[in-house]
């Protein structure tokens, strides 16, 4: 694994350092399932929001339980080492819960975001950020570019190969 992956621990401990000096903590999270442009349009969009950029990655076991039992494709070992490939990606720690709420609530960012898919509503990290002063930014969406969606068409163009 890449030395941009973190356990909660260490991370918090490189947060400390990132904060003596007034930097701004930018927190996404997700599955991450296949990586696509949408992701890395996202992802650098999301790193230009602050100073460092941390991406939660849902454990294997929960996008089993978000997504389905077919689901990840990718193991989190290697979706993790893809995220942290990328240059706009300053950290990545994976989580079990089904949502990012107890890694909002130990990290603390100063910038959460997510996809324009979720409004601040139905997002159940907003209430969290909101509580310690903290923005949500909702990014937007490219249409109809999602790991579902490529998953979709494979098994089209599979379907399709065998008449």
């Amino acid at each position: 694994m890449s030395g941009k992956s973190y356990t909660l621990p260490a991370l918090r401990e490189r947060l400390a350092a990132l904060r003596a000096g007034g930097g701004r903590l930018v927190l996404t999270n997700g599955c991450f399932d296949l990586l696509h442009v949408g992701h890395v349009r996202y992802l650098q969009a999301a790193r230009a929001l602050g100073d460092l950029l941390v991406v939660g990655l849902n454990s294997d076991a929960s996008v089993r339980a978000i997504k389905g039992p077919e689901r990840p494709l990718v193991p989190q070992d290697e979706r993790a080492e893809v995220l942290a490939a990328l240059a706009c990606v300053d950290g990545v720690v994976v989580f079990d819960e089904p949502t990012a709420e107890a890694l909002v609530a130990a990290l603390r960012p100063d910038v959460y975001v997510k996809g324009s898919d979720y409004t601040e509503a139905t997002l159940p990290e907003a209430r969290i950020v909101q509580a310690y002063g903290g923005a949500v930014h909702l990014m937007p969406v490219i249409p109809g570019v999602s790991t579902t969606a490529l998953v979709e068409r494979i098994r089209r163009s599979r379907a399709d190969a065998r008449g």
